[in-house]
């Protein structure tokens, strides 16, 4: 029989030392579902961590990767053994793909009757997580709880970051066996920010890099999410400003520069040209002869290609690890440091530098300020590029210097909002850039307005994706979150169906198609008022009255997507 917690005054446990161990890192909240490990873990023995329930283990990882991406700092997750963890590891993918440093933790039977596939709801699961995380550990001896948390703390800050796993059988989890309860923890040591990679000689390597910008004419910042992570964003905006170089983004480092500042070149998707009819990444990339693609990387879903458009480009790769995929990108120039370190130095090198002369973009803004000033009151639904210029009329009416975040499920629909979201402060828009996980948008914006409860959050989601993570709908009730979602309902897989045009020139229903769902019905069964919106008035004014509610709001907006298939490429989702 397991050695189980009975109250306050029992012996502590390792499920006392783990929770302790968390709190001491900073985790305050654990996402998850708990399974028959609640015999020997109640989540409320030590004081300042909060226990989340979800309605799902995805759930609860999304909320865990958003929580720590915006805060800097590691978050937990929880799952019961066999399929509890088996549906995490959605989440833990995701957070490994997009870069967050989640700590995960999964039940497992008891220590004496592990043998995966043969026990009842045991799986190996070390060895299912290990290939998509960072470190992966079962615990073995109780009193070793400790030593495990920190090992997975230290794992998951060290770039690139990602969720560490620990697996916990239920007997040792309740077992007091070598604990002891007088003894003073060591120091908890959570880095300050990620801790990278530093190649001997980087420094000479950015001295190249400032001979290039020297002589480039049109040189262009392409930023990614690592030089958030490291705190090089006010530094990165005060170069581009005083040498006048342009920055583009990836998805999910958004917002380096506010949404209207003038060298804000935007975020870039392989979609774009194809959505807007117009050479958008020619436009962009074209005249540029020198790449610095500062914090790049390639899981955040730019790729090289788009940036070799036009004119032949020298390349700088400035990143906190060293250059996984040189078969697709082998820069002139790699510096391997951390991102801050870089800018300070490329600052001063180039101290004297004359502002450069940077290249023109005007005709590209000015098709986007056409296309989202659409008027046209379709009969078929609202368009996309609608919805994100009413969702972005609203956030800048109520965010308080630009304080606000737009979170986006997936789907064709995110492109748009890659492209057209405003992000006035860094994850101020947010996706999952390197999974693309359906579903994502619900967890997304809890762990978003967790992190800044002052702040709004507004939330589009297609019926897809939305619908297939619906249930925690109840979970943002219950948290009493003033999430205001906006979901766009074609009834239809979009995305999905746009891939069918350009593969076969016609769409096949029974794979796309789904009969329809009655949003505003299920969201108010879930305690979340809600309403239709069928035109820009409807959706600015429902916008505003969830903007205003201080708890959560849904829209349902009939939408209708307008495509040519011959106008995009080779994409990914």
């Amino acid at each position: 029989m397991s050695r189980v917690s009975t109250g306050p005054s029992s012996k502590p446990t390792a499920a006392h030392a783990l929770l302790a161990r968390l709190r001491d890192h900073g985790v305050e909240k654990v996402f998850g579902v708990v399974g028959r490990e609640a015999a020997s873990i109640l989540f409320d023995e030590v004081e300042g961590i909060d226990f989340v329930l979800t309605r799902h283990e995805f759930t609860a990882g999304v909320a865990a990767d958003v929580l720590a991406r915006i805060t800097g700092r590691p978050q937990a997750c929880w799952a019961t053994l066999g399929p509890g963890m088996t549906n995490l590891s959605t989440g833990i993918a995701t957070s490994v793909l997009d870069r967050s440093p989640v700590i995960a933790l999964a039940a497992q039977s008891e220590s004496h009757d592990i043998f995966p596939n043969d026990t009842h709801q045991c799986l190996d699961s070390v060895s299912i997580i290990a290939p998509m995380s960072k470190y992966a550990v079962e615990l073995e001896r109780p009193h070793e709880i400790t030593d495990l948390v920190d090992s997975a703390v230290t794992a998951a800050m060290t770039e690139p970051v990602g969720p560490s796993f620990i697996s916990l059988p239920v007997d040792l989890l309740g077992s007091s066996e070598g604990i002891d309860a007088e003894a003073e923890r060591p120091l908890a040591r959570t880095p300050g920010k990620p801790i990278g990679a530093v190649q001997d000689g980087w420094e000479q390597a950015a001295d190249e890099a400032a001979e290039l910008l020297k002589t480039a004419r049109h040189p262009v910042l392409v930023v990614g999410a690592a030089a958030i992570r490291s705190g090089a964003v006010p530094a990165v905006r005060a170069l581009a400003e005083r040498l006048n170089v342009p920055v583009i983004t990836t998805y999910i480092a958004k917002g380096v520069l506010p949404h209207g500042h003038e060298l804000n070149y935007g975020a870039v998707t392989g979609y774009m040209d194809g959505i807007l009819d117009f050479p958008a990444l020619e436009t962009l990339f074209g005249p540029a002869d020198l790449i610095l693609t500062v914090g790049y990387d390639y899981a955040e879903d730019l790729r090289p290609s788009m940036w070799q458009k036009g004119a032949e480009k020298k390349t700088v790769r400035v990143s906190p690890t060293a250059n996984p995929i040189p078969r697709v990108y082998r820069p002139t120039v790699d510096v391997v440091t951390d991102v801050l370190a870089f800018v300070e130095h490329l600052d001063a090198a180039t101290v004297s530098l004359e502002a450069k002369e940077r290249h023109d973009i005007e005709p590209l803004r000015a098709r986007v300020a056409e296309f989202l000033a659409d008027p046209t009151a379709y009969e078929d639904g609202m368009r996309v590029h609608q919805v994100i210029d009413s969702m972005n009329t609203v956030m800048e009416e109520v965010a308080e210097s630009g304080e606000g975040t737009i979170v986006s499920d997936i789907g064709f629909f995110r492109h748009y909002g890659v492209l057209f979201a405003r992000a006035d402060q860094p994850f101020g828009f947010l996706t999952s850039a390197g999974c693309s996980s359906f579903g994502y948008g619900i967890p997304a914006a809890m762990g978003a307005q967790l992190a800044r409860p002052g702040q709004p959050t507004f939330l589009i989601a297609g019926d897809g994706g939305f619908h297939s993570n619906s249930a925690d709908l109840e979970t943002i009730a219950r948290l009493n979150l003033p999430i205001v979602t906006v979901v766009v309902n074609n009834d239809t897989n979009g995305l999905i169906e746009l891939y069918q045009n350009l593969g076969h020139r016609r769409s096949h229903d029974p794979a796309v198609k789904f009969t329809g769902v009655d949003f505003v019905a299920l969201a108010e069964a879930n305690g979340v008022e809600a309403t239709k919106a069928a035109d820009r008035q409807e959706l600015l004014a429902a916008l505003r009255k969830g903007a205003e509610l201080g708890r959560p709001f849904l829209i349902e907006v009939p939408i209708n997507y307008d495509f040519q298939p011959g106008g995009f490429g080779a994409l990914s989702i």
